[in-house]
């Protein structure tokens, strides 16, 4: 049987569809595939990404790929795909989940505890922008557009002088350079993050069937809760949150922190449940936050993003 595959160019994008592929030969060697690189409008759109008020700039249009037939399936970083699929597409499968902490990288190798003061320092996320404002309000945080290997050439030819990213881009691509791992206190990640996501059709079973062979439950569990977590804070809540879910023992432990755009203010939840009940955890935190004054805090996200990116 053979499967055709879409994804992103990108080496990142290309270099997890092809471990993708290797894992699923692994377990079915008759299976074949073919990849299809398919451009979004991330690809396209310049932008800062946090001006772009839209969901799946990264992975729509690949998405709409599975669902016309053109493709079999798509692989994703799980961060890109939205916590509210089309009902005709599934997440069929989610693999073993590499690091999900950020790291900060320098051009002189400083740490972000010892960079000098008024250091510019990029990240494509605002997320990571208003962690990094938290521990050193004394740098300057600017967007940073571009791949990974981008992002840091930009760091040693000298336009940044250091950018946060995350590690499991690292780690995929087999890069050789120096960083400091943040610690998942400070920096929580986005849902989903170090996590691939296979979105394939719903009625396309023998398919998923095969997926399943290289799911990860524990992985699973954890993104279930925080995509359920996320499906709270994108019905009209938009500003950064961290969310992180693991085992721990025998239970599931979710722990979320939301931040007002400027990072004078935060909100802190953790909780744990059985690992069955993940989507319940994420629905319970979620709850938790709304009790504690979610919607102030993101109130005024429009015009500090606007002020950000007039930097």
């Amino acid at each position: 049987m053979k499967y055709i595959i879409g994804t992103r160019g990108s080496l990142l994008s290309l270099t997890q569809t092809n471990w993708v592929v290797t894992e699923i030969k692994n377990k079915s060697p008759q299976t074949e595939f073919d990849i299809v690189t398919i451009k979004t409008q991330g690809d396209t759109d310049a932008r800062p990404l946090f001006t772009i008020n839209q969901k799946g700039i990264f992975e729509k249009e690949i998405d709409r790929a599975v669902a016309e037939k053109k493709v079999d399936f798509a692989v994703h970083s799980l961060k890109d795909i939205p916590a509210d699929l089309p009902d005709d597409l599934v997440l069929a499968c989610v693999p073993k989940r590499e690091e999900a902490n950020d790291v900060f990288i320098s051009r002189d190798g400083s740490t972000l505890d010892t960079i000098k003061k008024g250091s510019l320092v990029g990240t494509s996320s605002l997320r990571r922008a208003v962690q990094i404002t938290r521990v050193r309000p004394d740098l300057t945080v600017k967007p940073i557009r571009g791949n990974i290997e981008t992002r840091i050439r930009k760091v040693h030819d000298g336009e940044f002088d250091a950018v946060v990213l995350a590690q499991a881009g690292i780690s995929r691509l087999g890069l050789d350079v120096k960083f400091q791992r943040l610690s998942m206190d400070t920096f929580p990640p986005s849902p989903g993050q170090g996590a691939l996501g296979i979105v394939s059709r719903r009625d396309n079973f023998s398919l998923i069937e095969l997926l399943k062979k290289i799911e990860d439950p524990e992985a699973r569990n954890a993104v279930e809760a925080e995509r359920s977590l996320s499906m709270f804070v994108d019905s009209g809540c938009r500003f950064p949150v961290g969310a992180f879910a693991h085992r721990d023992n025998d239970r599931l432990k979710l722990k979320v922190i939301v931040y007002s755009i400027d990072g004078s203010k935060s909100i802190m939840v953790e909780k744990d449940s059985e690992t069955s009940m993940a989507n319940d955890l994420g629905k319970q935190v979620a709850a938790e936050l709304k009790e504690r004054g979610i919607a102030d805090i993101a109130k005024d996200w429009r015009e500090k993003v606007e002020e950000w990116n007039s930097k």
